[in-house]
C-alpha cells in the first residue's frame, strides 16, 4: 500500500511527508495533492484525552482530533467520516519512538463513529468523537455468493445506495454489522447491474460460478486498493483481466477513468433510486 509494508517502521517525516506531504505535527495529516488521509495514534496522546484502542469484537477506535473543548466535523476530523465520499485511503500509523518512527497498522474504513465524554487537555469534561475503523482486509472475506437478493432489482439497487450512506453514530458492533451489510449490498448490486457482462470490455463473463452465476469481479473504481465498501456508483463488475488491468497496468489511470465514466453513464440511465 504506497509501498508500505503492515508492521514496518518508518520515519514520518522523510517516509510518509517526503512522500505525500502533509501536515507534520498532530493526529491527523491531509495531504492536498494525494488520494489520502494519515492519521497516527499513540500512547501519549492520553495526555490529551485520547484513548485509542481495538475494541473486543475487532474494531480499532480512534479519538478524533481537537485538544480543548467538544470535537467537531472539522478538518481531520471531516476528513476521516467523509473518506470514502472522498475517494481517500485512510492510512493508520502507530508511534513507536521519540525519534518520529511510526509502525504502519495498515488501510482503514471508517466504518461510524460515536460521541464519548472525555476529558481534555485541561482535564475537563468535553464531547470527543470517536471513530470505528475497520481494517480493509476484514471486507476481503465478505462472500456475496449465498446472499439472498431482493425480488427486483430496483430494490436491490435502493437497499446499495441506502446502505452507502454516511455512516452514524453507534456501538462499534452495529457499526461492523452495518459496514459489512453495506460491502455486500454493494457488490451484490454491481454484480446485478453488470447482468454477466464486464462493465469494461463488454464480454461476457469468462465462466460460471459452481452456483451457476457469471463470475465478474468488483472493482472499486476512485479507491486504490480493492477491499473496503464504497458507493455502488463507484464500482464496477468486470472479467479478471480488466480487473488486472485496472491496477496493475501502465495506464491504469485512464482504465479507472474511462471505467468511471462508463459506470455514471449506466446510473445515469438508470435514474434516480
Amino acid at each position: 500500500m504506497f509501498g508500505f509494508e503492515v508492521g514496518h517502521i518508518y520515519k514520518r517525516r522523510s517516509d510518509i511527508h517526503g512522500q505525500f506531504g502533509g501536515q507534520q505535527q498532530g493526529g491527523i495529516s491531509t495531504p492536498k495533492s494525494h488520494p489520502v488521509v494519515l492519521a497516527f495514534t499513540g500512547s501519549a496522546g492520553t495526555q490529551h484525552g485520547y484513548e485509542d484502542g481495538w475494541s473486543d469484537d475487532g474494531v480499532f477506535q480512534y479519538f478524533g482530533e481537537g485538544q480543548t473543548g467538544a470535537m467537531t466535523f472539522t478538518g481531520g476530523n471531516k476528513a476521516i467520516r467523509d473518506h470514502l465520499e472522498n475517494g481517500k485511503e485512510l492510512l493508520l500509523f502507530e508511534k513507536v519512538r521519540r525519534d518520529g518512527s511510526v509502525r504502519f497498522m495498515g488501510c482503514f474504513t471508517c466504518i461510524g463513529f460515536e460521541f464519548r465524554e472525555a476529558p481534555d487537555t485541561d482535564g475537563k469534561a468535553r464531547q470527543a468523537i470517536v471513530f470505528h475503523l475497520l481494517p480493509q482486509t476484514d471486507f476481503i472475506e465478505v462472500s456475496v455468493e449465498d446472499e439472498p437478493l431482493p425480488s427486483t432489482f430496483s430494490e436491490l439497487r435502493k437497499r446499495a445506495f441506502q446502505n452507502g450512506e454516511e455512516a452514524q453514530p453507534g456501538s462499534s458492533v452495529e457499526t461492523k454489522q452495518k459496514a459489512f451489510k453495506r460491502s455486500v449490498s454493494v457488490k451484490l448490486y454491481a454484480l446485478e447491474r453488470a447482468g454477466g457482462i464486464c462493465e469494461r470490455c463488454s464480454q461476457p463473463a469468462p465462466f460460471q460460478t459452481s452456483s451457476g452465476k457469471p463470475y465478474l469481479e468488483v472493482h472499486h473504481i476512485t479507491r486504490l486498493s480493492d477491499g473496503g465498501p464504497d458507493r455502488p456508483d463507484r464500482v464496477a463488475a468486470i472479467c479478471p483481466n480488466c480487473h488486472r488491468a485496472a491496477h496493475y497496468s501502465s495506464d491504469n489511470l485512464n482504465i479507472n477513468q474511462q471505467l468511471l465514466e462508463k459506470v455514471r453513464q449506466k446510473e445515469a440511465s438508470l435514474g434516480d433510486v
